[in-house]
């Protein structure tokens, strides 16, 4: 993909099409999920990284045409939410009470001395109470509408009108929570100077650390693919059946 290729798309788009570029935007703190439908240049301003780093780090990224991750766009709907439930929700739900623990503990021991990581430990609590609601709320009501949506497409049947209203509706309330956890999870990185810890930091403090940066990149790769891919196919598909019907 060229410079001037890359100038024409959003950096949603990019990473959709192609994600080992994540890594790239993830290096400039360029969100990719939540807030990715800027051009490289218009994020790049808002956080003061020069445009021309990020281009020349991005064209030297080969196609991945043949790798699992650009596949995740022509997955079914049915089968991209089972592999986010299975691997990605699974995930959250293993991870936040072992971070929820390991933060609170920093946050006694080391607080006095470094008061971020009291911070850190509420800011981190937040995150956990909301974003098991948060899946939750997709697992009971969204994805099941998904896949009924699918199922009637796919078997030209007349969908059961939902709770509420337009797919929109609830996708809404998602990508704003998504938005809402990962500014959350900003903060953090922020707070712990990108997870760099102190020189006088014991090992759970480190662990705490590596914890936290693995939590925030699962959960970009997983708020893109229901963002960037599951979202608009379910928003699209709802669209043309209520055009055929």
């Amino acid at each position: 993909m060229t410079t001037h290729d890359l100038q024409s798309l959003t950096i949603k788009e990019i990473v959709t099409q192609n994600y080992q570029t994540a890594a790239v935007f993830e290096k400039y703190s360029l969100d990719f999920c939540c807030r990715g439908g800027k051009t490289i240049e218009q994020a790049c301003g808002e956080k003061g990284v020069e445009p021309s780093a990020v281009f020349g780090e991005l064209s030297t990224i080969a196609p991945t045409s043949q790798s699992e991750i650009s596949r995740y766009a022509e997955w079914s709907p049915e089968f991209l939410i089972d592999y986010i439930v299975s691997n990605h929700h699974a995930y959250v739900r293993k991870m936040i009470p072992v971070i929820y623990a390991h933060t609170q503990k920093v946050a006694s021991v080391h607080g006095a001395n470094h008061p971020e990581v009291v911070k850190i430990a509420q800011v981190f609590a937040n995150v956990a109470a909301e974003f098991q609601l948060h899946m939750r709320k997709e697992e009971q009501m969204l994805f099941p509408y998904i896949k009924q949506l699918v199922e009637a497409s796919r078997e030209k049947k007349i969908v059961e009108h939902s709770p509420f209203g337009s797919v929109n509706n609830p996708i809404r309330m998602m990508e704003a929570e998504h938005q809402a956890a990962g500014d959350e999870m900003y903060e953090i990185r922020s707070l712990s100077n990108g997870y760099t810890p102190p020189e006088d930091a014991c090992t759970t403090y480190r662990i705490t650390y590596q914890e936290l940066q693995e939590f925030e990149n699962d959960l970009h790769q997983h708020v893109h693919l229901e963002n960037n891919i599951l979202f608009p196919q379910a928003m699209q598909l709802e669209q043309e059946m209520f055009v055929e019907n």
